[in-house]
């Protein structure tokens, strides 16, 4: 089969708008459970920290109804998916200031225990992949391909997930050092997602036709290390002073459950990108 059939019909183009559709569900989902018990934790001393928690809960709602089979765009799911990225930027810039307004400034105590960078990045990226999604549901079936900021859409997409990927293992590695890396398992979660997001950036660049076989085992190596990281980090909560039966305090002290997944989101976000790079290809 040719290059220009393929290009013209997008075969299973809505497969991938469905996986990118969860993707960005799993990561709203991802930061309204983490954000909701970090800012429970400051007690929500700002009014604008309930902001991301209702951010996220719309995304919820948008990716999943889009997930569950209403891919036509409308003006709302937009709207949520755009205001999840004005939020999370505006997220971050809040999160800088509350690292260098503090005695020390930029220095690796205030990174530590000041308001962590990558959650409200996250929710960023939510909104960026769950827009993206959309904007390749508007653009199937009109037999160009698709293209996302003038890119192709695979490429487009191939660095997003690997960007997201390289800043959640760098928020990851800076916890995991935080914590001395007493258990052994804490270095898969900064050993494994890089070479993803590698092997992801390069096929982003790629100018010429690969299989990209060993990329895609990593990637759903990658998506189930999110899973695996729940475990591990219930584990974490268990080992605390009453365990379990003290959640409330373990909960909110020990390692956030909630984070892991958002490495299984962007690894499927990956996957989708991977798949419509084989169709660039021809």
């Amino acid at each position: 089969m040719s290059a220009a059939p393929l290009r013209a019909s997008h075969p299973g183009s809505a497969a991938e708008v469905r996986d990118l559709h969860v993707a960005a569900l799993a990561l709203f989902a991802s930061v309204l459970i983490d954000s909701a018990v970090e800012h429970y934790r400051g007690g929500f001393e700002n009014p604008a920290m309930f902001a991301p928690l209702a951010t996220s809960a719309l995304g919820i709602a948008a990716g999943a109804r889009a997930a569950l089979g209403a891919r036509a765009p409308s003006c709302a799911r937009r709207d949520a998916f755009a205001l999840a990225f004005l939020v999370g930027a505006a997220g971050l810039g809040f999160h800088l200031y509350n690292v260098v307004k503090r005695p020390g400034g930029l220095g690796w105590l205030n990174l530590f225990y000041a308001a962590p960078v990558g959650a409200p990045a996250a929710l960023a990226l939510a909104g960026v992949i769950g827009g993206a999604a959309d904007h390749l549901a508007t653009q199937n079936g009109r037999g160009a391909a698709p293209r996302i900021a003038g890119a192709p859409a695979g490429r487009a997409l191939c660095a997003i997930a690997a960007l997201g990927l390289a800043g959640t293992v760098g928020e990851v590695a800076l916890l995991h050092f935080r914590g001395s890396f007493q258990n052994p398992f804490m270095w898969l979660p900064v050993t494994l997602p890089p070479v993803a997001s590698v092997l992801t950036a390069k096929a982003a660049g790629e100018r010429v036709p690969h299989r990209r076989r060993f990329a895609r085992a990593w990637l759903r190596l990658t998506a189930w290390l999110g899973i695996g990281g729940v475990a591990f980090h219930a584990y974490g909560v268990s080992r605390a002073m009453g365990g379990w039966s003290n959640w409330r305090q373990n909960v909110l002290d020990g390692p956030p459950l909630p984070a892991p997944p958002s490495f299984s989101a962007l690894a499927l976000a990956g996957l989708a990108a991977l798949r419509l790079r084989d169709r660039e290809d021809g």
